[in-house]
Protein backbone atom coordinates (compact mmCIF):
# COMPACT_ATOMS: atom_id res chain seq x y z
CA UNK A 1 0.00 0.00 0.00
CA UNK A 2 1.06 3.58 -0.65
CA UNK A 3 0.14 6.93 0.88
CA UNK A 4 -0.04 9.63 -1.78
CA UNK A 5 0.17 13.30 -0.85
CA UNK A 6 -0.45 15.88 -3.56
CA UNK A 7 -0.16 19.64 -3.14
CA UNK A 8 -2.05 21.42 -5.93
CA UNK A 9 -3.57 24.78 -6.86
CA UNK A 10 -7.03 25.20 -5.28
CA UNK A 11 -8.92 25.81 -8.53
CA UNK A 12 -7.79 22.41 -9.85
CA UNK A 13 -9.36 20.41 -7.00
CA UNK A 14 -12.71 19.60 -8.64
CA UNK A 15 -11.06 18.51 -11.88
CA UNK A 16 -8.60 16.26 -10.02
CA UNK A 17 -11.35 14.79 -7.80
CA UNK A 18 -13.52 13.92 -10.81
CA UNK A 19 -10.59 12.31 -12.63
CA UNK A 20 -9.67 10.24 -9.56
CA UNK A 21 -13.29 9.14 -9.12
CA UNK A 22 -13.18 7.88 -12.69
CA UNK A 23 -10.20 5.71 -11.73
CA UNK A 24 -12.13 4.17 -8.87
CA UNK A 25 -10.50 6.04 -6.00
CA UNK A 26 -12.99 5.47 -3.18
CA UNK A 27 -11.90 8.24 -0.84
CA UNK A 28 -9.45 11.00 -0.09
CA UNK A 29 -8.76 13.66 2.49
CA UNK A 30 -8.54 17.28 1.36
CA UNK A 31 -7.08 20.13 3.40
CA UNK A 32 -6.61 23.81 2.65
CA UNK A 33 -2.96 24.63 3.30
CA UNK A 34 -0.51 27.46 2.71
CA UNK A 35 3.08 27.22 1.63
CA UNK A 36 5.72 28.28 -0.83
CA UNK A 37 8.28 26.78 -3.13
CA UNK A 38 10.02 28.30 -6.10
CA UNK A 39 7.23 30.89 -6.43
CA UNK A 40 8.44 32.59 -3.23
CA UNK A 41 5.07 34.26 -2.65
CA UNK A 42 3.04 36.96 -4.35
CA UNK A 43 2.03 40.60 -4.13
CA UNK A 44 -1.60 41.37 -3.29
CA UNK A 45 -3.69 44.49 -2.74
CA UNK A 46 -5.89 44.62 0.36
CA UNK A 47 -8.03 47.71 1.10
CA UNK A 48 -5.94 49.74 -1.29
CA UNK A 49 -2.61 48.83 0.27
CA UNK A 50 -0.14 46.57 -1.50
CA UNK A 51 1.54 43.87 0.53
CA UNK A 52 3.62 40.79 -0.13
CA UNK A 53 2.71 37.38 1.20
CA UNK A 54 5.21 34.56 1.22
CA UNK A 55 2.62 31.82 1.79
CA UNK A 56 0.37 30.87 -1.11
CA UNK A 57 -2.95 29.04 -0.73
CA UNK A 58 -2.79 25.41 -1.87
CA UNK A 59 -4.85 22.24 -1.44
CA UNK A 60 -3.39 19.05 0.02
CA UNK A 61 -4.91 15.77 -1.13
CA UNK A 62 -4.12 12.58 0.81
CA UNK A 63 -4.96 9.17 -0.63
CA UNK A 64 -4.25 5.67 0.67
CA UNK A 65 -4.05 3.34 -2.35
CA UNK A 66 -3.11 -0.19 -3.32
CA UNK A 67 0.29 -0.68 -4.95
CA UNK A 68 -1.21 -1.52 -8.35
CA UNK A 69 -3.42 1.62 -8.51
CA UNK A 70 -0.72 4.06 -7.34
CA UNK A 71 1.01 4.71 -10.71
CA UNK A 72 -2.31 5.54 -12.39
CA UNK A 73 -3.29 7.87 -9.53
CA UNK A 74 0.01 9.73 -9.82
CA UNK A 75 -0.37 10.05 -13.59
CA UNK A 76 -3.95 11.35 -13.33
CA UNK A 77 -3.05 13.93 -10.67
CA UNK A 78 -0.04 15.12 -12.66
CA UNK A 79 -2.03 15.48 -15.89
CA UNK A 80 -5.15 17.11 -14.43
CA UNK A 81 -3.44 19.43 -11.93
CA UNK A 82 -0.91 20.77 -14.42
CA UNK A 83 -1.21 24.30 -15.77
CA UNK A 84 2.38 24.14 -17.05
CA UNK A 85 3.19 27.14 -14.85
CA UNK A 86 5.36 27.52 -11.79
CA UNK A 87 3.55 26.60 -8.57
CA UNK A 88 1.52 23.67 -9.92
CA UNK A 89 2.56 21.62 -6.89
CA UNK A 90 4.16 18.34 -5.93
CA UNK A 91 3.22 14.69 -5.47
CA UNK A 92 4.80 12.61 -2.69
CA UNK A 93 4.46 8.84 -2.34
CA UNK A 94 5.17 7.05 0.94
CA UNK A 95 5.02 3.38 1.89
CA UNK A 96 1.98 2.67 4.04
CA UNK A 97 2.63 -0.02 6.65
CA UNK A 98 -0.97 -0.75 7.53
CA UNK A 99 -4.55 0.46 7.35
CA UNK A 100 -7.52 -0.53 9.51
CA UNK A 101 -11.17 0.28 8.90
CA UNK A 102 -12.47 1.34 12.30
CA UNK A 103 -16.07 0.19 11.77
CA UNK A 104 -15.33 -3.39 10.67
CA UNK A 105 -11.76 -4.03 11.75
CA UNK A 106 -10.70 -4.91 8.18
CA UNK A 107 -7.00 -4.42 7.52
CA UNK A 108 -4.69 -3.98 4.54
CA UNK A 109 -6.04 -3.38 1.02
CA UNK A 110 -9.56 -4.43 2.06
CA UNK A 111 -9.65 -1.52 4.52
CA UNK A 112 -9.10 0.96 1.70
Amino acid sequence: MKFIIAIIKPFKLDEVREALSGLGVAGMTVSEVKGFGRQKGQTEIYRGAEYTTNMLPKVKIEIAASDDLTPRIIEVIQQTASTEAIGDGKIFVLDLASATRIRTGETGDTAL
